[in-house]
């Protein structure tokens, strides 16, 4: 027989358990997230505090579970911005190509776009509706 009969998975009904239980799952879902770095060090604290009557014969104890997870990572975008030359508005919009200017095929529905994530045909017929003057053929 053991003189200190405290079973850490029994102790209050198995409430400390189950708050271990719940820590440990919080940290599983964290390590299995891709938005973070799967090498960071995550960690599970148990505290007991043991708080004794005068007699020293009545011992209180609270037991607290807490978990350290590891931090999402961070995020970057390039954004090109400028003035609308028509409107005078400054814009910005996120590219989407890896450099300004240049088209890219969209992977998500294999679209030619924009370095902003336009689709070209919709850029195409806007300006097939705008009146462009040909001055070869004005010439003559």
């Amino acid at each position: 027989m053991k003189n200190i009969d405290l079973d850490l998975s029994s102790i209050a009904s198995g409430g400390l358990q189950e708050k271990i239980d719940l820590e440990m799952d919080k940290v599983f879902q964290n390590i299995q997230d891709p938005n973070t770095k799967a090498t960071a060090k995550r960690k599970v604290m148990i505290t007991i505090d043991l708080t004794p009557d005068d007699n020293r014969e009545v011992v209180s104890m609270t037991s607290f579970v807490k978990s350290t997870l590891a931090p999402l990572t961070d995020v970057a975008t390039t954004i090109l911005t400028g003035k609308n030359l028509d409107t005078g508005q400054v814009e910005a919009r996120e590219l989407k190509s890896s450099a300004k200017g240049q088209t890219y095929i969209d992977p998500d529905d294999l679209q030619a776009k924009t370095d902003t994530g336009e689709p070209i045909d919709v850029i195409e017929k806007e300006m097939e509706n705008q009146q462009v003057i040909d001055l070869q053929k004005k010439r003559g």
